[in-house]
């Protein structure tokens, strides 16, 4: 479950992810800010727990960013997010998201591949 910490940052609005067994374990952090035509994300945080091959849970910074898309398209912006990549994680990204490089290391998610990830990550929640 994604839900907002309750804070903004400036602009940004920062929320968490958890489990519905465990809400009080942070899974994972986004910070999102709304700009007019997309969701630009400004950092996101994985758990140290969820890093690495002994990960407890694979996928949340994808759920994340599926967050923001969903964000994006409830905002009337077709899923539209715009971030900015670790070097060693574009072609991830590339691969997991469906993101594409725009140089240096600036990576968008264009509205099909949002419209993608809101359906993995969110079609079958109740």
């Amino acid at each position: 479950m994604v839900k907002s910490l309750g804070f903004r940052l400036n602009d940004h609005q920062v929320y968490k992810l958890t489990t519905r067994d465990n809400p009080t374990i942070i899974h994972g952090l986004v910070s999102l800010k709304l700009e007019e035509d997309h969701v630009f994300v400004s950092i996101i945080e994985n758990a140290p727990f969820n890093i690495g091959k002994t990960k407890l849970y694979k996928g949340v910074p994808a759920n994340l960013f599926a967050y923001a898309c969903k964000v994006s398209w409830d905002l009337v912006n077709q899923g539209s997010v715009a971030f900015v990549s670790k070097t060693r994680l574009i072609e991830h990204y590339e691969q997991s998201l469906g993101a594409v490089h725009l140089g240096n290391q600036r990576m968008v998610i264009l509205p099909m591949d949002g419209l993608n990830l809101i359906k993995r990550y969110f079609l079958n929640q109740k």
